[in-house]
Formats: C-alpha cells, sequence, structure tokens
C-alpha cells in the first residue's frame, strides 16, 4: 500500500477496466488552506481516489494549484512581491500541507505551466472557429488612484441582493450568500488597493455565449446528472442558474498575471480565471503524462469524478461543459459530482481571506495525529448541510469512537493474542477449523457481511460520511462479539472455541484496517506493523475476480500460525485542558493571533529587563502563551474515576419475597457469574420492562444487606427534582456487557470497593445528572461506552442516583 501512486510510470486507461479520472477543485494559491478547504474538496477527492484503488479500479487523482487572477495580484501587492513569487511559496506550502494529511495525488501541478497556456489558447482558438464567442463593450469600474481598471477582486462594497446587504462582498461574488456579482452592481464599491471610489469606464471584452449553447448543455445535464448520481445541492444550484437564465460570460480581464488572449485586439488582456482554471485539470494531466488525451478525449472508457465546496459548482457543471461542448471535439465530461456544503468554525465561518478557523499548518502544529484530523473532518463532511467544527465535539470523537470503540478493539485483540501461552498465544494467531460451525462467529460474518455491503454502496454512491459511518459499526460488532463470547472464559474452559473467536477477531482487525484506508491510512499502516504485515501489502477484501464473498468470513482473512507483532495503543485521549488551550489559542483571526504572539513576546521581554530570569528560561516562557494548559492545583474533588460503572444485563428479576416497593435482580457485568442486586423501582418501572434490559450498574460499592438479601451493586437511574418519575440509566444497545462506562478528561482505575464512610458516592453524586438532550453526564461530561452515550427515555435535567 503507498500512499504515493504516481512514483513510476504514469498510468493510461486500461481497456476492459475501470477507469477512474478524479479532480478536486484546484485551491486558490494566495492562502494556506483551512480545514474547511480541505474537507470540501481535496480531502474527500483522496478518500474516493483510494477507495478506487482498494477495489482495484484503474484511477488517477489530479489537482494542484489555481494561481492565476486578481487575487494572486493583491497578495502580491500585500507582500510586496511579484505574483509568481507569491505562487512559487504558497504552492510548496499546500504541497507540505497536503502531504501531512496524506493526501495520495497521482500529479499535483499548478495551472503556470506552459502546458495550461497551451491548452487553454487551444481551446479558445476552437471556440472562436465556431463562432460560441462575442465581442461586447462593457461597463467597469476604473481606479484614477491606480490609473488601472480594477478586476473584480479588486473591488469590494456592499451586495445588492434583498435582505443580505452584505458589506465586504468582492466584485464577482458575495461570500454570505454567494450570489455571482459583476462589480458595476457592488453598492458604495471601493478600491481595495486604494480604498478610493472608482467610476465606471467602457472597456471591449470577449464573451461566451452560454444562451447559444444552452439545449446541448441541457442535454448533457439532464443525462448526466442522473447516470452521475449527482448530489442534490449540484444539482439544486445548476437548476437555479438555469432557471434565472443563461448569459453571455465574459472570458477576459485587463490583468497581467495569467495566460494571454491569442487575439490581436485583446493582446494586452488575460483570460478570466473561470475559464482559465478549470482547464488546469487538464493541463496538470499533461505534465503528468504526455498521453494525456487519453484520459480526457476517452468519454466511453474514462468515467469523470469532481470533487468541490459548493460555490464552486456552476463552474463545472455549466460553464466548463460548456466550454468543452463548444470546441466539438470527444471531451471526457463530467459523470459525478460531489458537493459539500460549509464547514463553519466555532461561532463563525471559516476563511483564508480573514483568516478565521484552524488552518493546514496548524492542525499539524497541535501534535494531534493526522488520521485523527482526517477522521474528525470526515465524520463531521458537510454532505447535505452546513456542519461545525468545535473542539469540544473533537475531543468527544477522539476519546469516544476511535479511542475507545475502534482502539479498544484492535489493542483488547492484539494484546491478548501477544500475552504468552498459557494467558494467551504466545503472538500467533491460533487455527480455528471449525468457525463456520460456531453459532455466535457465524452470526458475526452475517451481520459483517451486511455491513460490508452497504458500505460498498455508500462508497460507490460517493456517501463517504455513510461509508466512515458503516466501517466503524464493525468495530462495535467486534466489541459486542468479544464481550459476548467471554474469550477470556473459553480459553480456560473451551479453548477450541476461544481459538476461533480470537482467530475471527483477529481478522475483523485486517478487514478494519481495509475498509478504514481511505479514511485513515496512516492507521491501517499503524494496524499492518502491528499484525506483522508489510506496509507495502496490497489491502483488499476482493479475491482477484474482484468479488467480496469472503467478507462473511473473517476467520479466513489471516492464515493461522502467522506471527503478529507487540501490540501499541494506536490513540491517545484529548483531555480538557488541551481543548481549552486549543480554543484559545485559534480564536480570533490569524491576525489577532499575530499581534497577541507579539504583545506576548513584548511582555517578556519586559519582564526581562526586570528580573534576574535566565535567557533558557525566558524562552521556555516565549514559547508557551498564555492561555495554555497550566498545572492544576491540588484537588480537593473526588475523581469521577473512582466509580466502577458498568454496562449490565438484566438476565433474571423478581420482586423481592419481603418487600413490596424492591426488585431483586441477577446482572451480568462482564464477570464469571450475575450479581445480586436489590433495587427500589417497583413503583417506577414495571417488571417487564426490567427483562433483559442493558443498564448502567455501579459495582464497587460495599455490598449491602436490603431485608435480608444482599445487594453487590447499584443500578443508575434518574429521577424528576420531586422524584414523582425516575427512569433507568440506558447504554446504547449495541455496548458491550461488562465495558466500563467513561468520562471524557478523566482517567485513572476505579477503587476496588468503596466503603460508607468514605462518602465517595455521595459526593460524586451531586455532580450527576442528565442534560436537556436526555444524556446522562457526570458535570457537563457524558457517560460515554464504545457504542455511544448513555441517555433516559424522557427526564430532562433530572438527577442521577
Amino acid at each position: 500500500m503507498e500512499d504515493t501512486p504516481a512514483e513510476n510510470s504514469p498510468k493510461l486507461p486500461v481497456p476492459g477496466r475501470r477507469n477512474i479520472l478524479i479532480t478536486s477543485a484546484l485551491p486558490y494559491v494566495n492562502n494556506v488552506p483551512h480545514l474547511g478547504n480541505i474537507i470540501g474538496c481535496v480531502l474527500s477527492a483522496d478518500v474516493f481516489a483510494r477507495y478506487c484503488r482498494l477495489r482495484g479500479y484503474n484511477t488517477i487523482y489530479i489537482c494542484g494549484t489555481d494561481e492565476y487572477g486578481t487575487a494572486t495580484e493583491t497578495k502580491a501587492m500585500e507582500e510586496n512581491c511579484s505574483p509568481k513569487e507569491i505562487c512559487d511559496k504558497y504552492h510548496e506550502i499546500h504541497k507540505e500541507v497536503y502531504k501531512w494529511f496524506d493526501i495520495s495525488f497521482d500529479e499535483f501541478g499548478r495551472t503556470s505551466s506552459p502546458q495550461q497556456t497551451e491548452i487553454c489558447q487551444s481551446i479558445f482558438h476552437k471556440l472562436l472557429e465556431n463562432n460560441w464567442l462575442s465581442e461586447k463593450t462593457m461597463q467597469q469600474l476604473y481606479c484614477d488612484t491606480c490609473q488601472r481598471f480594477l478586476a473584480d477582486r479588486l473591488v469590494e462594497g456592499t451586495c445588492p441582493t434583498l435582505d443580505c446587504n452584505y458589506e465586504s462582498a468582492r466584485g464577482d461574488q458575495c461570500e454570505k450568500c454567494g450570489k455571482l456579482l459583476n462589480p458595476t452592481e457592488l453598492i458604495d464599491p471601493k478600491c481595495k488597493v486604494c480604498q478610493r471610489t472608482p467610476h465606471i469606464c467602457d472597456t471591449d471584452h470577449l464573451f461566451l455565449e452560454l444562451p447559444l449553447l444552452r439545449k446541448k448543455l441541457e442535454d448533457y445535464i439532464d443525462s448526466m446528472s442522473i447516470t452521475g448520481s449527482w448530489s442534490q445541492n449540484a444539482i439544486q444550484a445548476t437548476q437555479a442558474w438555469l432557471k434565472e437564465g443563461l448569459k453571455p460570460r465574459c472570458i477576459t480581464r485587463d490583468l497581467k498575471w495569467g495566460v494571454p488572449v491569442p487575439h490581436e485586439k485583446y493582446k494586452d488582456k488575460v483570460f478570466y480565471v473561470w475559464f482559465d482554471a478549470p482547464i488546469g485539470y487538464i493541463s496538470i494531466t499533461a505534465c503528468y503524462t504526455l498521453e494525456w488525451e487519453k484520459w480526457w478525449k476517452n468519454s466511453e472508457n474514462v468515467e469523470l469524478y469532481q470533487f468541490m465546496g459548493k460555490d464552486n459548482v456552476p463552474f463545472h457543471t455549466v460553464m466548463f461543459p460548456s466550454t468543452l461542448i463548444g470546441t466539438s471535439e470527444k471531451w471526457t465530461m463530467m459523470k459525478t459530482i460531489s458537493v459539500t456544503e460549509y464547514l463553519n468554525y466555532e461561532t463563525g465561518k471559516f476563511s483564508k481571506s480573514k483568516g478565521v478557523g484552524v488552518f493546514g499548518n496548524d492542525a499539524k502544529d497541535t501534535n494531534i495525529p493526522t488520521e485523527v484530523w482526517r477522521y474528525y473532518l470526515l465524520t463531521n463532511r458537510p454532505e447535505v448541510s452546513d456542519t461545525l467544527f468545535t473542539w469540544s465535539d473533537l475531543q468527544a470523537k477522539l476519546n469516544s469512537e476511535l479511542l475507545n470503540n475502534l482502539g479498544n478493539f484492535v489493542n483488547r485483540v492484539l494484546s491478548f493474542i501477544a500475552k504468552p501461552e498459557g494467558a494467551g498465544y504466545n503472538s500467533i494467531v491460533p487455527d480455528a477449523p471449525d468457525a463456520e460451525s460456531h453459532n455466535l462467529t457465524k452470526d458475526l460474518g452475517e451481520k459483517v457481511g451486511k455491513l460490508v455491503d452497504q458500505y460498498l454502496d455508500a462508497m460507490e454512491k460517493v456517501k463517504l460520511k455513510q461509508g466512515l459511518r458503516t466501517a466503524m459499526s464493525i468495530s462495535s460488532e467486534g466489541n459486542a462479539y468479544l464481550q459476548e463470547s467471554q474469550f477470556w472464559k473459553l480459553y480456560k474452559e473451551d479453548p477450541s472455541s476461544c481459538a476461533i473467536v480470537m482467530k475471527t477477531s483477529a481478522g475483523l482487525v485486517y478487514l478494519l484496517a481495509t475498509l478504514l484506508e481511505p479514511f485513515m491510512p496512516s492507521f491501517s499502516i499503524e494496524v499492518l506493523r502491528q499484525l506483522n504485515l508489510s506496509p507495502k501489502t496490497s489491502l483488499s477484501f476482493c479475491n482477484e475476480k474482484g468479488e467480496t464473498e469472503d467478507k462473511k468470513k473473517p476467520w479466513n482473512f489471516l492464515p493461522s500460525g502467522h506471527s503478529i507483532s507487540k501490540p501499541e495503543p494506536l490513540f491517545k485521549e484529548l483531555k480538557d485542558e488541551d481543548v481549552e488551550y486549543f480554543r484559545m489559542r485559534f480564536a480570533g483571526s490569524q491576525a489577532d493571533r499575530k499581534v497577541k504572539a507579539e504583545a506576548d513576546a513584548k511582555k517578556i521581554a519586559e519582564q526581562l529587563k526586570s528580573t534576574n530570569i535566565t535567557e533558557a528560561n525566558a524562552k521556555k516562557q516565549q514559547c508557551k502563551p498564555e492561555g495554555s494548559p497550566k498545572a492544576k492545583p491540588t484537588e480537593t474533588e473526588i475523581p469521577i474515576t473512582k466509580l466502577d460503572i458498568r454496562v449490565g444485563l438484566i438476565k433474571k428479576v423478581q420482586k423481592h419475597p419481603d418487600a413490596d416497593s424492591l426488585y431483586v435482580e441477577e446482572i451480568d457485568v462482564g464477570e464469571e457469574s450475575t450479581r445480586t442486586v436489590v433495587s427500589g423501582l417497583v413503583k417506577y418501572i414495571p417488571l417487564e420492562e426490567m427483562q433483559n434490559r442493558k443498564v448502567c450498574v455501579l459495582c464497587n460499592l460495599k455490598p449491602a444487606t436490603m431485608r435480608g438479601i444482599k445487594s453487590h451493586a447499584m443500578v443508575l437511574a434518574a429521577s424528576s427534582d420531586n422524584h414523582s418519575k425516575v427512569e433507568m440509566v440506558d447504554p446504547p444497545a449495541s455496548a458491550a456487557v461488562g465495558e466500563r462506562v467513561t468520562f471524557s478528561g478523566y482517567s485513572g482505575e476505579p477503587d476496588s470497593i468503596i466503603s460508607a464512610k468514605s462518602k465517595v458516592w455521595e459526593k460524586v453524586q451531586l455532580d450527576m445528572h442528565t442534560d436537556a438532550e436526555l444524556v446522562a453526564c457526570y458535570k457537563d461530561v457524558p457517560f460515554m461506552t464504545s457504542a455511544g452515550v448513555c441517555k433516559v427515555s424522557s427526564i430532562a435535567n433530572g438527577i442521577i442516583r
């Protein structure tokens, strides 16, 4: 398995195979990409490209930096350098960011190449020959101070759209409402260079006659949007454009930085970036292989998938297809478009231009691993509506889903196999000849088979979030399988069944590494290492014919006798103090953070003048910004981790023979035998609702005799303020019996026994409650299992006791 598939000779389409050409919207080169940019196109396309390679499809993934246009000129003015120097600088920054995010481009190029000029001008000549271009005099804003026509991005003003009135709308598009604009439409326009008010002048430009191409374009859209299963947001945005009516679209600009227009009258102009940039997909492929036409002029054998954010849709469903159609050549047209909405940041919107949010280089500096960032962004992928990045949500997903579910399963399986003989299998995968006749294992195989089918269906339809969620469900099933099998007992009591369970579980570990490789490739590499398989091993759950029937037989994925490597934890907990530090560190804009860092440095320098602090210690202080995690004062509060709260299953329940208000339950909490528990729930919960129910059980209270029967644990329940209503705290249905309930940000082992004198339970219980969403919480931290949070049915803001 290799992350950079284009190390050798370029791949070309192969007759008889699925040939997949994938592009992601070219990121603009005027800044560092933020997390919204990354999930919006580059990361999403990478997941699909990796999936296609996993299936054995002949796949290339093309991307690069979009380098021409006003934004580059503007950035060059800000940094007092040439546009080329800006492009060289930020192209390298983009490459480094994407390399850290494990993006597997076959070619990551740039639009400021000779190939771009050649292909762009060639397409222009075809459009001119076919009479799809026209000349028009247009009114454009001219700045007397700067003595130049102002391209759209050199103008800002108030958006003219009703009910929008955004005061910082650009001359080409309003960032708030998304409407495409002309600079002359802005209210109270200002030149971005000098902040003076420009005036309107006439200037001649070339236009693509979209109205004349409408019929051909609509035929393409009507056919391909169905064949390619376009995402609904892409269809809606496209239809809105068509409904509004197509208008001739200007393809030239009064700039110096861009592809020159090969026409005598317009030789001092360049192509407008909307016309030029999509052609970059083609020119970057031409940099990848001289035989680029085999990919781009081969509609019968190549499927084109394109990934982008919603603001890019019209350029890819209307303008770029119209450009290609107008040449009358047989181009490979887009089959499928996958569009994301916006990923917002904490309380606002990610913005490159304003420096708001977490940027690609910021993610690297947090020391949170790449696979965690990829996982979080993909679980939060805004496929149908805007989603929100928050540090607390990142913490919850890392700690509960990656650490407690996935990481726990893999580590539990491999650690048991690695134990020495007499306690485990001495790092050797055991033989399991009778796996298919083992009922629990056979049932697991059926469940896993269905989940793999659902995964494949989702991924083929580019429903990436659903595919990831389905793969993680297999990990939950693995945890439940381990718990239900009680393998730790089987090792002594039924060795052959234990061998089946562990060989099957080891196979599930391999299957998870395979299914999750598109999402978290570095995770898969590490799992392969722990399985003692080469990182270059071709991960696959298909046979040579592409069939996936073995998915129902996870016990066959690893051979008996295979030796594994030393297991190690895969994920690390993210603590509350870290979350608060990151929230403060990345508050405001990049400019705000720079000002604050400079102020902190100045403050340290002033302190140095008045103290005898050493230079080494000064550097340490300077590296630690305000708001970084501080050492906690000695805590007087009792930590929740002293309580041993587990998921239990009520196996048997009856009324107490000597007390009408009490139940006597036999509860499985993952031990060799059930525990007898006495609960005062008769008045609140019917007997039939108690039977075979999963509950949260406090297991380390000192046993107490209640009306002649000793109770060895306590079932947790929530009550209303007046105690008129009581409901049990329910773990998720798929939570494993016997697993500990955890609390994000709190670590430690429970006491073996909590005595009545210590008052531990009484003190901790004061902070246990249900919230407005019915989630059981300690303070504001949810009761968490590997399958999710614990909840009650209807009591909001209740007391847990």
